[in-house]
């Protein structure tokens, strides 16, 4: 991913862990009658949870997380492999996520 100039897109890794930590949590704690059972939760709570690591990214790039990431939470059969390696790509950084 690059800006409109075409320089890369970097994002600090701290802010990508986060953001797979957040998007863990909610997607394990998510379930079809959350709503009805937990009132006053919305899925756009927890989505703006997710994304606030994110919110220097560009908005088109941020639109694209928004999707990914609601799919992410609502959909246990998602794959989550694709959505890891483009946040962790935006880091620059190419550890594997369980190396400090």
């Amino acid at each position: 991913m690059t800006t409109p100039t075409g320089d890369p897109i970097m994002l600090d890794r701290a802010h990508a862990e986060a953001t797979l930590y957040r998007v863990a949590v909610c997607a394990f704690t998510h379930y079809p009658d959350k709503p009805v059972e937990e009132p006053g939760w919305t899925l756009e709570e927890d989505l703006a949870w997710c994304l606030a690591p994110l919110d220097d990214l560009p908005a088109p790039h941020l639109a694209d997380f928004t999707g990914t990431i609601r799919t992410l939470i609502t959909t246990p059969t998602a794959d989550r492999q694709t959505f890891i390696r483009q946040l962790l790509a935006l880091t620059g950084d190419d550890r594997p996520l369980d190396t400090p």
